[in-house]
């Protein structure tokens, strides 16, 4: 009986997983490959939540799992020759990078007489498969989501057989060690805890999701970004779950799937155009005026480092720099906070996100800054404008979530926090004056793209492309 390979990539798990399934029909060596050309970029939240993510699949795998580091196109042949491995499998990758390379790997494989065998995909509904009726992708989530529920996706596939047969490798291939995160906090990482949470989600807070998600103060989302994004568990599971439970609750649970189909209409956006990653989609905003220079330079790192003066925002990114994450809500007022009341590029902002958040997913974060800069695929787009203190008193109306994160606000009773320029003792000792006005800062922004508008369509490859 011939060997096997399987390439682990965004499917960090064993239950749910078609590629394994596939793959271990016959004697397998599960692999990793720590790609410098991932890894680099990734920042050092994401790269200890893959360490730790790897070092539990390891242990579910009984030590066999196999990790080299090296370009994926050279390492991944090599390893097949060296177990005489007639087949690669691989859960497919939509993503420019991951097509690109995988092509690369497929053409090696097969000069040497192998096969790259891609079974599944990191969606319920794989990038390309939900199109108009003459063939064309979706530009606008509404009708995507409407087309996506329509097709449908496959239940979960059955976990792996007693008999599987582990091929190991004794010569190198450690996980990688961690790097040091300082005080940041991770949660539990691994398939065995994105179950568990998921299960207390489902018995504790998926029925009060519609009600509970927008409030950054309250425990109220599911927390499955990250083990999506790494693939400790599937959309399908999730999917799945939330259709067995009783009719009378899948109103309140359609706003949980949208948000499932939300990552997997950005995938699909970019999987049809790759250069979205870089430029925004409304080449009629493309010539938007944003600063620059060495004032914005310091507005920048004052949003960076949770210090611009807006309780609701600096404690959004305060989180962030603390925990790796930052609450859906709070990341789209500090996204709006950046393109229109600091007037910089979405990019600067998108940059920053990928380098801190340990579910730092290229498709979703990209486009969901292209949302809120307005030159993505939000149907109503460039005039919304996010007011941090009014958002601030809705979705946080207690103040709990900013005294959570600014310290130099906890003695702020209530949501006068949201305010601290306005107390009647004047502003708390240690926390930084407005960096702006809003309200100027709003009127600003609003004639810059109008300005813009004007402009008409550009093509630059500068960042205002």
């Amino acid at each position: 009986m011939s060997t096997s390979v399987l390439w682990f990539r965004r499917d960090l798990r064993l239950t749910d997983n078609p590629a394994l399934l596939a793959a271990t029909r016959s004697p397998t060596l599960p692999l990793f490959v720590i790609d410098p050309a991932l890894w680099g970029p990734a920042g050092p939240v994401r790269r200890a939540y893959l360490a730790r993510s790897l070092r539990r699949l390891d242990e579910s795998l009984g030590g066999a799992l196999h990790v080299r580091t090296g370009d994926p196109a050279l390492v991944v042949p090599q390893v097949a020759a060296q177990v005489a491995a007639s087949q690669v499998h691989c859960a497919a990758d939509f993503a420019p990078y991951g097509a690109r390379r995988d092509n690369e790997v497929r053409a090696r494989l097969a000069a040497s007489g192998a096969a790259l065998v891609e079974t599944g995909s990191p969606y319920a509904v794989p990038p390309g498969q939900v199109t108009k009726a003459d063939g064309s992708p979706y530009r606008v989530f509404s009708a995507f989501y409407r087309a996506w529920v329509d097709r449908g996706c496959p239940g979960p596939a059955p976990g792996p057989g007693p008999d599987v047969s582990w091929v190991r490798l004794t010569a190198g291939g450690a996980v990688p060690a961690e790097p040091a995160l300082c005080d940041l906090a991770l949660p539990e990482v691994g398939e065995v805890a994105a179950r568990d949470r998921w299960a207390r989600f489902v018995a504790d807070g998926l029925a009060r999701y519609h009600l509970s998600r927008n409030r950054p103060d309250l425990a109220g989302t599911s927390s499955m970004s990250a083990a999506l994004r790494w693939g400790e568990i599937h959309p399908r599971t999730l999917l799945a779950d939330v259709a067995d439970l009783e009719t009378a609750q899948r109103q309140r649970l359609e706003v949980f799937r949208k948000e499932l189909a939300w990552r997997e209409f950005y995938a699909d956006v970019l999987h049809h155009i790759p250069d979205s990653a870089r430029r925004g989609l409304r080449t009629d905003l493309a010539a938007i005026d944003v600063d620059t220079g060495p004032a914005a330079d310091d507005l920048l790192h004052a949003w960076q480092q949770g210090l611009t003066g807006y309780p609701f925002v600096d404690a959004g990114m305060r989180q962030l720099r603390s925990e790796g994450w930052m609450h859906n809500r709070v990341r789209m007022v500090v996204a709006s906070f950046l393109v229109k009341d600091l007037h910089l590029h979405w990019t600067q902002g998108a940059r920053w996100f990928l380098r801190w958040l340990r579910d730092g997913d290229l498709a979703s974060n990209q486009h969901g800054w292209q949302w809120v800069a307005g030159v993505g695929t939000d149907a109503a787009p460039y005039y919304r404008i996010f007011n941090p203190v009014r958002q601030g008193v809705t979705f946080d109306p207690d103040g709990d979530y900013v005294r959570r994160y600014v310290p130099q606000l906890r003695q702020v009773p209530g949501p006068a926090v949201h305010q601290p320029w306005a107390l009647p003792g004047g502003m708390p000792p240690g926390y930084p004056r407005r960096v702006v006005d809003h309200e100027q800062a709003r009127r600003d922004a609003l004639e810059r793209y109008s300005a813009a508008r004007r402009t008409g369509p550009v093509t630059v490859g500068s960042p205002n492309g």
